[in-house]
């Protein structure tokens, strides 16, 4: 167990942790004591007693629901790009394979960090499911077309950035665990309009963001990640007034609740 390593990874997506700790330097003198004074097998409790400290303190009964969700959609997305990437389908010698690499670690830290944190406030992660990503066939060809492989990640992406923003309110009583899912929200953003520009350079028709309820061209088979979208009021107000339908739509994304992503995602779940 490369116990820096984990530290590391996890700083990647919360780079406040040692200031939930007490310090980087305080927190490396702590695991340098600890590797010559602990048994290997007793690290990982050590680890887990760390971590707690950082963020553990308030964290209830929903807050672990609400990490184990999020965790079965990070484990989704990192088996996805972790097969993608091993498949070939991604064109070699192109930049496209750095970027779907890329996204690929970044999905697995997700992992890492859900897990670190739910076992840091005393809760079992829930196991891995196992996937079916051409989803009962629908993708058949999802690890040998490039252009499926672009569409299916382009809704994981999707999903993932409106599954968030739908549970983040439960999470407002542990701050700690609230601001390090929003930073995972955020990369998870990024991804979607990455994914979205390699598919427009592929000769797909659509944008950066969301626009109505548009699938981007994929089709029915993902409408469900994109319903909803289409909104042009927010807060009572309607933005048409300001701006074009498109516009109005496009400026503001719209929350999942946990049924509709779970819905969602259910083909992919053997």
């Amino acid at each position: 167990m490369n116990i820096q390593n984990i530290i590391t990874e996890i700083e990647k997506i919360d780079p406040e942790v040692y200031d939930r700790l007490d310090s980087r330097r305080g927190t490396m003198q702590h695991l340098a004591r600890w590797g010559g004074r602990i048994a290997l097998t007793a690290l990982p409790f050590a680890l887990g007693g760390l971590f707690k400290k950082a963020y553990g303190q308030s964290a209830g009964s929903g807050v672990a629901a609400v990490l184990n969700y999020a965790l079965t959609l990070e484990y989704l997305e990192a088996e996805f790009y972790t097969k993608g990437a091993a498949s070939g389908v991604v064109p070699a010698g192109t930049p496209a394979v750095g970027a779907i690499n890329t996204i690929r670690d970044h999905e697995n830290a997700h992992v890492a960090f859900l897990k670190s944190t739910l076992s840091a406030i005393g809760t079992t992660p829930v196991s891995k499911p196992t996937f079916d990503f051409t989803a009962g066939g629908a993708f058949a060809d999802v690890f040998t077309n490039y252009d499926t492989f672009l569409a299916v990640a382009q809704t994981f992406e999707d999903t993932g950035v409106r599954a968030y923003k739908g549970r983040a309110a439960e999470l407002i009583s542990n701050h700690a665990v609230l601001t390090a899912a929003l930073q995972i929200h955020t990369v998870e953003a990024r991804h979607a309009s990455h994914i979205r520009q390699m598919r427009k350079a592929r000769g797909a028709n659509l944008k950066p963001w969301i626009t109505g309820k548009d699938t981007g061209g994929i089709g029915a088979a993902v409408q469900a990640s994109y319903n909803g979208e289409e909104l042009t009021t927010q807060a009572g107000v309607d933005i048409t007034k300001f701006a074009s339908i498109n516009a109005a739509s496009e400026s503001f994304d719209e929350p999942l609740t946990a049924d509709q992503v779970l819905a969602i995602v259910k083909p992919f779940i053997v």
